[in-house]
C-alpha cells in the first residue's frame, strides 16, 4: 500500500491506521459469516427450522441496521477512533452472551449485541479514510477493507470446521471475544484522531439525514444495494452452506472446504478490484457501468445455480463471488457525492439500506424456502426461493439502468 495510500500521514502510520481498522472489520465479517459453518451444530442442539435459523442469523443484521443512523451522528461528532473502539467491546460482550446461551432467545440477544458492536467497523474506517487519504484512493481503500473482511470469512470456513471438535462452537465465540478486545485496544491506543464536525447549537443532528435520504441519486444505487448486494451477502454469510448440503448433497467437511474456496475467490476478487479501480477510472469506466454490468452477470450465474445439479455445481458460486465485488463500489461513490461534514451520515445511511436488505434477505429467504418447499429442509424449496430472488434483483437492476437521475455533484 505504501506511501501512495496516504495524503496526510507518513507511510508507517498510514499502514498502522489501515491495519487497525481492518482488524475490526476482519472480526465483523467473520462473525457475520460463522453461522454458515456452525449451522448444523445449532440446528442439532436447538432444533431450529430454516425460518428460525434465518431469523437467528439475521439478528446480527437488524441490530446492525438499527445502529446506522445514530452511528453516523456519533462518527461525525466524536470521530472514528473513539466510536469504533467502544463498539467493538460491545461485540465482545455479545460473543460472551452467545457462548453462554442455552436458549434460542439468548442466542438471538448475543447475536444482536454482536451486530451492534461491529456496526461501525467499516463505516468508521471509511469516514476516517476520507480525512487521511486522497479522494482518488477512496474506492481502492474500500476494496482493500473488503479483502480484510473476506479474510475473516475465510477463517470461519475450514479453520472453524477444524476447531469445532476441539473447542466447540461456544469456544469459537470465546476466542472471538478475546480478539475483539485486542482490536479495540489497537484502535483506541495506537491511532490518531481525525477531524470531527462541531454541530451548530440550533442544528438537529438528525436533520442531515433528510438531505441524504432525500437525494434521488442516493436511491438510484441504493435500491441495488438493498436487494442485489444485500442478497449476495446473506447467501455468503448463511445460505451457501445449507445450499451445498441440502441442494447438492455435500457433506459438512466438504461444504466447509467449498466455502473456504468461495471466500478465497471473493477475497482475491476484492484485492484485484482494489488494484484495478484507479486504472479503470482513468480508462473511462464509470461506477454505474461497472455496477450494472456486474449485476447482470450475477443474475445470469444465479439462474444457472438455480438449475444446476451434480458434484461440479458448487463451482458456479465462484464466478458469482467475482461478479459481486463490483457492487461494493456504490457506497463510496454515492457517499462522496455529499459534503465532507456529512460523510459519517452519508456512509451510514447507505449502510442502513444494505444492512436492512441483508436482514430481510437472510430471514425471508429461509421463510421462502419453507413455504415453497412444503416445510423442512427441501431441495426444491431452495431452488424456487432462489428463482424468486432473481426476479427481485432484476427489478432493482432495471431501476439502476433506466432511472437517469444525476449525482448532486460530480462523483468519482
Amino acid at each position: 500500500m505504501g506511501t501512495a495510500m496516504s495524503a496526510v500521514l507518513p507511510a508507517p502510520l498510514a499502514m498502522r491506521v489501515f491495519a487497525a481498522f481492518a482488524s475490526g472489520y476482519f472480526m465483523s465479517y467473520a462473525l457475520r459469516s460463522v453461522n454458515a459453518v456452525i449451522a448444523p451444530d445449532l440446528i442439532a442442539e436447538f432444533g431450529l427450522s430454516n425460518a428460525q435459523l434465518g431469523s437467528l442469523s439475521s439478528a446480527y443484521f437488524i441490530a446492525f441496521a438499527a445502529m446506522q443512523m445514530p452511528l453516523g451522528i456519533w462518527l461525525d461528532r466524536f470521530g472514528s477512533r473513539r466510536v469504533d473502539a467502544t463498539l467493538l467491546l460491545v461485540a465482545a460482550a455479545g460473543c460472551a452472551v452467545f457462548a453462554l446461551a442455552h436458549s434460542v432467545a439468548m442466542l438471538w440477544v448475543g447475536r444482536a449485541l454482536i451486530g451492534i458492536g461491529v456496526s461501525g467497523a467499516l463505516m468508521a474506517s471509511l469516514r476516517a479514510f476520507r480525512f487521511w487519504y486522497v479522494d482518488a484512493r477512496q474506492q481502492q481503500l474500500a476494496a482493500w477493507m473488503l479483502v480484510a473482511g473476506t479474510l475473516g470469512a475465510l477463517v470461519t470456513t475450514v479453520p472453524v470446521q477444524w476447531a469445532l471438535p476441539l473447542v466447540g462452537w461456544r469456544g469459537v465465540f470465546w476466542i472471538a471475544a478475546a480478539m475483539l478486545c485486542a482490536s479495540s485496544a489497537a484502535i483506541a491506543l495506537k491511532l490518531p484522531s481525525e477531524p470531527v464536525h462541531a454541530a451548530h447549537p440550533d442544528e438537529s443532528p438528525w436533520a442531515a439525514y433528510r438531505q441524504v435520504f432525500g437525494e434521488p441519486y442516493f436511491w438510484r444505487f441504493g435500491i441495488v444495494s438493498l436487494t442485489v448486494q444485500a442478497s449476495f451477502i446473506a447467501f455468503q454469510s448463511l445460505w451457501v452452506g445449507p445450499w451445498l448440503r441440502t441442494v447438492l448433497g455435500i457433506d459438512a467437511d466438504s461444504a466447509a472446504q467449498a466455502l473456504f474456496v468461495f471466500n478465497l475467490v471473493l477475497m482475491l476478487g476484492y484485492l484485484a478490484l482494489g488494484w484495478a479501480v484507479p486504472a479503470m477510472v482513468r480508462q473511462g469506466w464509470t461506477t454505474l457501468r461497472l455496477v450494472a454490468g456486474g449485476t447482470a452477470v450475477m443474475l445470469a450465474i444465479e439462474l444457472a445455480i438455480a438449475f444446476a445439479h451434480g458434484a461440479w455445481a458448487w463451482l458456479l458460486w465462484l464466478p458469482l463471488a467475482l461478479a459481486a465485488t463490483v457492487n461494493t463500489l456504490s457506497q463510496t461513490h454515492v457517499s462522496l457525492s455529499f459534503p465532507a461534514k456529512l460523510t459519517g451520515r452519508a456512509f451510514t445511511a447507505y449502510n442502513l439500506l444494505t444492512m436492512t436488505g441483508m436482514f430481510l434477505a437472510q430471514w425471508l429467504f429461509g421463510v421462502t424456502v419453507d413455504l415453497l418447499g412444503g416445510g423442512g429442509h427441501s431441495e426444491q424449496g431452495f431452488r424456487r426461493a432462489l428463482l424468486a430472488w432473481i426476479v427481485l434483483q432484476l427489478a432493482a437492476l432495471l431501476v439502476l439502468v433506466f432511472w437517469r437521475v444525476r449525482p448532486p455533484k460530480p462523483a468519482t
